[in-house]
């Protein structure tokens, strides 16, 4: 007989920590509670791990559901393995932080979840230790922000130096010199100008940019050190 037939069984879910910006605030996407315990509270978005497949499919999938899109920028982020963090069963979970442009993918969102964007100092009470992700994910996210150029990941096609410095702005909580940013940036050559401009924000009107994609997938690992060090936390 197998020694492993001896072991206690636990249940595996992955939870996901959806981050999205809209031009204005950087956002988390959390949804109501749709099971007992604590049916109609606040949680991030998740599941179990099906019988066939791997944590990683079950996070794909969990939001592919979500958001109706596949190919969005995911990373795990930690292995959640307290004893008594689900107050139901013992359950090993498996965190992931995703990126999304609000604007964009709004009305692809499922509505069986129930789900609202929340500015991301300001999201109410979750369920379990679901708070905890959400403040590791934010270090994280800063983090790797500071040295590789994944907050593209969260900006529409097209966008203006000011959109971009205000979501640098909005992920670290902090003001940048906007002469400074924008050298920093440009120095990187991961942006084409174009010839158009919003100039519904301002009166001379602000460039609008996009992403140099053949620079952007072969420098995305590259540490590019896009912000200060000391504007970071430790290493997670």
């Amino acid at each position: 007989m197998s020694l492993y037939t001896k072991q206690k069984r636990f249940l595996f879910a992955v939870d996901c920590i959806i981050f999205g910006y809209d031009g204005q605030e950087l956002k988390l996407l959390v949804i109501q509670r749709g099971i007992e315990p604590l049916k109609g509270k606040w949680s991030l978005v998740g599941g179990f791990v099906k019988e066939h497949e791997s944590a990683e499919d079950a996070a794909s999938r969990v939001l592919k559901d979500m958001t109706g899109l596949d190919g969005l920028y995911m990373e795990q982020l930690h292995a959640f393995t307290e004893v008594d963090r689900d107050t139901e069963e013992r359950t090993i979970s498996i965190a992931y932080f995703a990126l999304i442009d609000v604007q964009k993918y709004k009305q692809q969102i499922n509505e069986n979840y129930h789900a609202a964007w929340y500015p991301i100092n300001e999201y109410p009470a979750l369920i379990f230790d679901h708070s905890k992700f959400v403040e590791l994910a934010k270090e994280k996210l800063r983090y790797k922000a500071a040295l590789h150029p994944l907050l593209f990941e969260l900006l529409p096609p097209k966008f203006t130096m000011p959109q971009l410095q205000n979501l640098y702005q909005c992920v670290y909580n902090i003001d940048f010199d906007k002469g400074n940013f924008n050298r920093k940036i440009l120095s990187t050559n991961l942006l084409v100008k174009l010839k158009d401009k919003d100039k519904l924000n301002s009166k001379k009107g602000a460039f609008y940019y996009k992403v140099n994609s053949k620079r952007y997938n072969a420098d995305f690992n590259s540490f590019l050190n896009f912000v200060p060090t000391q504007y970071l936390k430790k290493k997670v």
